[in-house]
């Protein structure tokens, strides 16, 4: 009999409402959804009414609370830390929206506090568990075009609304905490994790205080393959990423995005060829609670978990590092 795990959302955020909780509620025999927690108690009751479950006025009732096992915290990055370290300081397991951590400091002590209580932790990064990455590892494990030779990967989108909380440097606004992100997880997902960060650039507007754009070049030092990497809140929308090979090239159209009814297209190029290949369509944010779930019970994910956190946040701050030396 399947050990149900009691989990409750530290927040009342939109992707909480349109994505996450949908996505554990499709899961009963995996998740009880016990608690939703905002600051602001109307809130938290309109979200509770909408998804049977109770709801709290505070952050800390939720944290402290004996009935949860877990939670869902799609706070700002900003304020990951405080809310995380009590999470597991309580003994709770954590599944954070990206970016996990500010910066590398914070990171490095919120895995070091989740390994001593062997708490999962684990970063939102949803799109690596759609099905269509798997068959992307399978057409290159069938040597659809040859060896690797170059990884590219762009995320950017459209300017968001005045007083979005992504442009609130505060708060862990900037497009390198989020846009950025999603094609530094694509890099180490499908090439792996021995790349080196070469160069970097981020654009500031000086008017919002924060990135806005940038760019990032990363190098295998063994293979000598390069990733180039492109983000953006400023941007012709863009998700997508690109492998080309000796004798081909694999695009994936929609990589980071795809809705839950959506079929994904993959792109397979090769002399004189071009094959479109449609993937059904899949909930990755389904598949990664059940990861999440997994990992709780295993001690070999945990610590994959913790070591993805921890060069995903690396990584990030050598981008903004190497970008200001």
């Amino acid at each position: 009999m399947t050990n149900k795990v009691k989990i409750g959302v530290l927040g009342c955020a939109n992707i909480a409402k349109r994505s996450v909780i949908p996505a554990i509620l499709e899961l009963p025999h995996l998740f009880e959804l016990i608690y939703v927690a905002s600051r602001d108690i109307e809130k938290s009751k309109s979200f509770a009414e909408e998804f049977g479950c109770k709801y709290l006025g505070s952050y800390e009732e939720l944290i402290s609370s004996p009935d949860i096992q877990a939670l869902y915290v799609p706070l700002p990055t900003g304020i990951h830390y405080e809310w995380i370290i009590k999470a597991l300081d309580a003994g709770k397991h954590v599944y954070a929206e990206k970016s996990f951590a500010s910066n590398y400091n914070e990171a490095c002590e919120m895995v070091e506090l989740a390994k001593t209580k062997n708490l999962a932790i684990m970063e939102g990064f949803m799109f690596q568990y759609h099905r269509q990455h798997q068959k992307v590892f399978e057409l290159l494990r069938n040597n659809k075009i040859g060896e690797i030779r170059h990884f590219s990967a762009t995320f950017c989108f459209p300017p968001l609304e005045k007083g979005n909380f992504r442009y609130d440097e505060v708060i862990g606004g900037g497009a390198l905490l989020d846009a950025a992100g999603y094609t530094v997880r694509a890099c180490h997902f499908i090439m792996g994790n021995n790349f080196e960060l070469k160069a970097s650039s981020l654009y500031i507007d000086k008017s919002l205080g924060t990135n806005i754009y940038g760019s990032a070049y990363l190098v295998n030092p063994e293979t000598k393959i390069g990733a180039a990497l492109a983000f953006g809140f400023d941007n012709f929308y863009q998700s997508r990423y690109e492998i080309i090979g000796q004798k081909g090239k694999i695009t994936a159209e929609r990589a980071f995005t795809p809705r839950k009814d959506f079929s994904p297209k993959l792109i397979l190029e090769n002399e004189g060829t071009i094959e479109e290949i449609f993937i059904e369509p899949d909930n990755h944010f389904v598949n990664a609670f059940k990861e999440f779930y997994t990992e709780i019970f295993s001690d070999i994910k945990k610590e994959h978990h913790y070591h993805d956190i921890l060069l995903q946040s690396k990584t990030l701050e050598q981008i903004k590092t190497k970008e200001n030396q």
